[in-house]
């Protein structure tokens, strides 16, 4: 492991975390992946999967990519159901959230700062 670059597999890296890749909560052993600055997570959902209770973050912007499947995110002001690899919602501070897994989907979430 070096500390100035990192390669890997992002569904192979993020078993032991829950699917995050990078993170203020990655151990500094990992290098570049421990971050303060920004949050990125590899999201692998069985269809039906969901968050049924709403998420809320008061502090940091986030941005969700579907890279397969057919995924919803559920916003306080409204939602969006991602259909096509490279949709996207992105929503910032101050606005709550839910998802849905509506078939087998994997998406990739950035969140900044990393709090």
């Amino acid at each position: 492991m070096t500390t100035g670059w990192s390669s890997g597999n992002a569904a192979d890296d993020t078993t032991n975390t829950r699917g995050w890749l990078v993170g203020h909560f990655i151990d500094q052993s990992e290098g570049v992946r421990s971050s303060k600055d920004v949050e990125v997570k590899w999201g692998t959902h069985p269809e039906g999967d969901k968050r049924p209770g709403w998420t809320s973050d008061d502090q940091r912007t986030t941005l969700v990519v579907l890279v397969s499947g057919h995924f919803r995110v559920d916003l306080t002001e409204g939602g969006h159901t991602m259909t096509r690899p490279g949709d996207y919602v992105m929503w910032g501070p101050g606005i709550d959230h839910s998802w849905e897994a509506l078939a087998a989907s994997v998406v990739m979430t950035v969140r900044w700062p990393s709090a």
